[in-house]
């Protein structure tokens, strides 16, 4: 929907008000033409509710609006005598057209001594909880939002069971163009098992209707986003099937702020030209410098003197939070089960002639790897390192080489173009959208920017031969109607990310990264398992920073407790 669509549709809501609260307004000491003027009558309203006037701001945000509506049509109806739970669940089953009935066929005297506070223990608990969530969905939205990280992309930065507060505020919060949907969920609603049945309600049931949609909005932001940082966003390729070049037309239509939620690292902003050589990225010609907190990883091919077995195998390289090793090395090495299920999942057309990856190091008994055809398997496996574990393995007096896996060429890179000949470690240069900037359109070039130019920025592209017609018109150049950015993972050989979908839209940026609330190992088989491996010196350590991380834990422990001991003699102060 339109600017244009939304204003006519708050005006068809203005006259609605007027035509079903006029005579309330009458009742209530004030004029009838008061219930007509937008803003002004809602402000007439909070009078005669006896609410405070600041509620009215609470209308016009997105997503927040629509609990207060509610709220704001069982507060008119009870100033009026009409409290019982029927006339309430009436009045919003009906979408506040109730009050329609009670304005022309009811003769309630207005209310003016009418009690604030709820009648029933009842209703000051459903009054608490809706505030509760007016106020949570409100920070949710707008300040500050909690994410999982599900992944190992930003392994050794951020891992797989950390738990993020994201800042909306640092990049400008970004109102929801989804205008109808859950409170505080994503893309689905939360399944509600039903005990004893093995039935969950709401399986897979999406959480927000499509229409309307309000057209992209944000508000002003603290700063920009700069090469390096942490980004949280909506994945852009989560329209389609698997990814950008799908031809198999299926295709599943998702609002920007519902497609799925990811966090990479931002290598490229916008106006940049970037390259990859060899797995490093080049901005603008210059070898790109990470952070010191960022651990960088590659694969490598590493060969033994002697059979890598569970006492051969570099002990300094078993670590409790790269989930992966550390399981198989001190609890799977020798697990049948663990053999049978790989045995069984593993795609043997794709498994290369020594490709043994960390993740199944001594999983895999020697027997099941000769018969996936891998050679030289007893001293030669690929593993996941970083740069100081690859320095500490190369003085390993039990290394006989190390050799990092460059990858070959692959059509699944980014703009898929098989005679570009790109790798995942190898692509380049690229341009980067920046907002404003024009560049040429030809065939070579549009491959890089059809997806801008069609769905991100919404035209009608036609590509005709040749020729390229966007909105009916024949183009040679396209000016970007926003800022684009190259987000990538530092485990580089273990990450989905812009070197397979590409350009991430400025409007599907999220927010910032700001701090690890909580950690664990999301992927322990029992609660007892994931208690006893909640990381403590990760609670409340800052994401973005120099050095090693600190955590803030005690800090925060001591502020709960101070909040708590005042809130107890305060109580009891009152009391007394």
């Amino acid at each position: 929907m339109t600017f244009l669509g939304w204003i006519a549709f708050f005006f068809i809501i203005q006259v609605i008000h007027f035509i079903g609260t006029w005579k309330l307004y009458e009742k209530a000491g004030k004029k009838a033409w008061q219930a007509a003027v937008p803003i002004y009558n809602a402000m007439i309203l909070m009078e005669i509710v006896k609410r405070p006037k600041w509620w009215i701001i609470l209308l016009f945000i997105p997503v927040v609006n629509l609990l207060m509506f509610p709220v704001f049509w069982i507060e008119t109806i009870r100033t009026f005598g009409y409290k019982k739970r029927l006339e309430s669940f009436l009045v919003i089953v009906t979408l506040g057209l109730y009050i329609i009935y009670i304005n022309y066929t009811t003769t309630n005297e207005y209310n003016e001594e009418r009690s604030l506070k709820p009648q029933s223990n009842f209703g000051e608990w459903v009054s608490s909880i809706a505030f509760a969530i007016i106020a949570a969905t409100l920070v949710h939205t707008y300040f500050m939002q909690p994410f999982t990280i599900p992944t190992s992309s930003l392994e050794k930065s951020l891992l797989v069971g950390d738990y993020l507060f994201v800042s909306k505020f640092h990049y400008g919060a970004r109102v929801p163009s989804t205008v109808v949907a859950a409170p505080m969920v994503h893309d689905t609603l939360p399944a509600i098992p039903i005990p004893l049945t093995g039935i969950n309600l709401t399986p897979t049931m999406v959480s927000y209707l499509k229409s309307p949609q309000l057209p992209h909005m944000r508000l002003p932001g603290l700063q920009r986003i700069k090469n390096n940082d942490i980004v949280c966003f909506n994945w852009p390729a989560d329209t389609l099937k698997t990814m950008w070049g799908d031809n198999s037309g299926q295709f599943t239509y998702k609002p920007v702020d519902k497609k799925t939620n990811y966090v990479k690292r931002c290598v490229g902003i916008a106006g940049d030209t970037l390259q990859m050589i060899d797995g490093y990225f080049y901005i603008n010609g210059k070898k790109n410098v990470l952070p010191d907190r960022a651990k960088l990883q590659f694969y490598y091919t590493y060969e033994s003197k002697k059979p890598i077995d569970r006492s051969t195998y570099p002990k300094f390289l078993i670590d409790k939070e790269r989930t992966g090793v550390y399981k198989i090395l001190t609890e799977y090495w020798d697990n049948e089960k663990v053999q049978k299920a790989f045995e069984q999942s593993a795609d043997l057309t794709k498994i290369g002639e020594d490709s043994l990856y960390t993740e199944v190091a001594g999983g895999v008994s020697q027997d099941l790897a000769s018969r996936l055809k891998m050679i030289s398997v007893p001293n030669k496996i690929n593993i996941n390192l970083t740069e100081e574990e690859l320095e500490r393995l190369k003085k390993y007096p039990l290394t006989a080489s190390i050799t990092k896996l460059i990858h070959d060429a692959d059509d699944a890179i980014f703009p898929h173009v098989k005679e570009l000949g790109w790798s995942q470690d190898n692509f380049g240069p690229i341009y980067i959208p920046k907002k404003g900037a024009t560049v040429t359109l030809n065939a070579e070039t549009i491959p890089f920017y059809e997806q801008v130019i069609k769905n991100y920025e919404n035209n009608d592209l036609v590509i005709n031969g040749d020729e390229i017609f966007i909105n009916g018109s024949k183009a040679t150049s396209y000016t970007f109607q926003q800022d684009y950015y190259w987000l990538v993972g530092d485990n580089r050989h273990n990450s989905l990310d812009a070197r397979y979908w590409g350009f991430v839209p400025f409007d599907h940026v999220l927010g910032k990264p700001v701090m690890v609330w909580f950690s664990w190992d999301a992927d322990a088989p029992t609660l007892g398992a994931k208690l006893k491996s909640i990381r403590w010196d990760r609670l409340f350590t800052t994401v973005h920073g120099e050095g090693e991380p600190v955590s803030y834990r005690y800090l925060v422990l001591a502020l709960i407790l101070l909040y708590f001991g005042y809130s107890f003699f305060k109580k009891k102060k009152v009391k007394s």
